[in-house]
């Protein structure tokens, strides 16, 4: 699947909106990715991550784990094609963890995978406990990546999409001072 199948993907699901977004790494921008619109879809959920899966069948990975919510369902399908664990972090306490009986052994060969990337701190935390676990990190699928390449998790990163949207700090948001309102989407909001 071509990058411009995927954008086509989540256009035509209404993924990718326009307009003046709070993300959840706290800064704003003008475009949004809704995730869920495309995930809603299982035909689409399959897809994508039968190419993700693709990127990552010669690493021999034992498990995939991404972070709740969406990671879940990413995690799920990647394992099945690569016919492995599927696992998921969440916070605890606000840090990321695994819980449920979740276990990465020492020394199992680990794919992460997560849906959005703006700055990367959500795989961060997963590579962390990944790390504390003993296991070992031979990579990081990525739906979409908005950090536009930039992000460095030290390992092979493939994203099927890549997008280079602009990022801006509250007090430095044009769209702010333009008084253009800002919209809360995902876990903070509509």
């Amino acid at each position: 699947m071509e990058e411009a199948q995927v954008r086509k993907m989540l256009l035509d699901t209404g993924a990718i909106l326009e307009g003046h977004f709070l993300l959840t790494s706290g800064l704003h921008s003008p475009l949004y990715v809704e995730k869920f619109q495309v995930l809603q879809w299982p035909e689409y959920t399959a897809k994508l991550c039968a190419v993700l899966a693709e990127r990552f069948k010669k690493d021999a990975v034992d498990v995939v784990v991404g972070p709740v919510t969406g990671g879940i369902l990413l995690a799920h399908e990647v394992g099945k094609n690569l016919g492995t664990r599927a696992i998921f972090t969440e916070r605890e306490n606000g840090k990321m963890t695994l819980r449920r009986g979740f276990v990465i052994k020492p020394g199992e060969r680990v794919l992460i995978v997560e849906d959005i990337v703006t700055t990367g701190g959500s795989v961060q935390e997963v590579i962390e406990v990944v790390k504390e676990q003993g296991g070992e990190l031979v990579g990081v699928g990525l739906l979409v990546d908005r950090s536009g390449g930039k992000v460095d998790f030290g390992v092979r990163t493939e994203g099927l999409l890549q997008l280079v949207v602009p990022t801006y700090k509250p007090e430095t948001c044009p769209l702010c001072a333009s008084g253009v309102p800002v919209t809360k989407r995902g876990r903070t909001g509509k």
